[in-house]
């Protein structure tokens, strides 16, 4: 395979490598690493070894990945703070025209989905990663990951099961989170507790991630009192050269907030039954590099 070619064939299916890694390890930089020693190791490999291109490539940056997230197991009990994934960027694109996929990919990849995802092993999240958001067949999951097919249903079945018992029921229509976010935002940034108030509901939850190196609640604060009270206290801090952007994150709409043209803060909500039901907001400096507002 000539250099060209096999550039070519890999760029072709970096999209779904990059999905495939992305959701296992939840930072964008560990992503783009396990990619790259992907990429090596395709480079390297014989027309012989490499009968489909797609199922080598996936197969190496899965078990990359999943090498990966047992090594940073221990970072993540040491994390200051919620973790939240790294806010991602999403444009699928014209090569995902079909409606009910786009739904699956975003879900996939929603910040709800991702941290519970957090509490499964290293496999079964490979095995639902795989077969949930990309639709491989457990017969070709079984050969990445060198397992039996009954060993793979059997994870995959565990994995959704978890999954589903532990992931909340939130409204996907973008307009009407679009809506209640620019209300939120509104509210909060005014110091309107009686209309932030309106907007969120009883039981609301904010997640904070700022890995301590920025200032977000230290544990998740749960009722629309203690949520509200925090917001409107943050928000009567001076933010220097305030720019505020809607961009769409993690398949969801979401506000990035500048700082002199930097990145400050990514705020996202999930909602159900028109009431806000959980805001996130990431903080931490490491988690924000990608994100230009551009």
């Amino acid at each position: 395979m000539t250099t060209e070619t096999a550039t070519d064939v890999f760029e072709e299916h970096r999209p779904v490598l990059i999905g495939v890694a992305y959701r296992m390890l939840g930072r964008i930089a560990d992503a783009e690493d396990v990619v790259q020693e992907g990429w090596l190791r395709w480079s390297a490999a014989s027309r012989e070894e490499v009968r489909e291109p797609r199922a080598f490539l996936v197969s190496i940056v899965t078990r990359l990945a999943i090498d990966r997230l047992r090594r940073i197991g221990a970072r993540r009990e040491a994390y200051v703070g919620p973790w939240l994934p790294e806010p991602l960027v999403t444009d699928f694109g014209p090569t995902v025209p079909d409606t009910a996929e786009r739904a699956v990919l975003a879900e996939s990849v929603s910040l709800a989905v991702l941290v519970v995802l957090e509490s499964l092993s290293p496999l079964e999240r490979a095995v639902f990663v795989l077969r949930e958001a990309f639709g491989f067949p457990y017969a070709e999951i079984a050969t990445t990951l060198d397992r039996t097919e009954v060993a793979v249903r059997q994870l995959a079945g565990r994995a959704r099961r978890h999954v589903e018992e532990r992931k909340p029921r939130y409204d996907v229509d973008p307009a009407r989170r679009r809506d209640l976010t620019e209300r939120f935002l509104a509210a909060a940034a005014g110091g309107d507790i009686d209309a932030l108030l309106a907007v969120l509901a009883p039981d609301v939850r904010l997640v904070g991630d700022s890995g301590g190196r920025s200032k977000a609640p230290l544990r998740i604060l749960e009722s629309a009192d203690k949520v509200g009270r925090f917001l409107v206290g943050v928000a009567q801090g001076q933010i220097p050269d305030l720019e505020v952007r809607f961009l769409e994150l993690n398949g969801g709409p979401a506000v990035l907030i500048l700082s002199g043209g930097k990145p400050d803060s990514v705020i996202q909500v999930d909602v159900r039954d028109g009431a806000i039901q959980c805001v996130y907001i990431v903080r931490n400096p490491d988690k924000l590099t990608t994100l230009t507002g551009e």
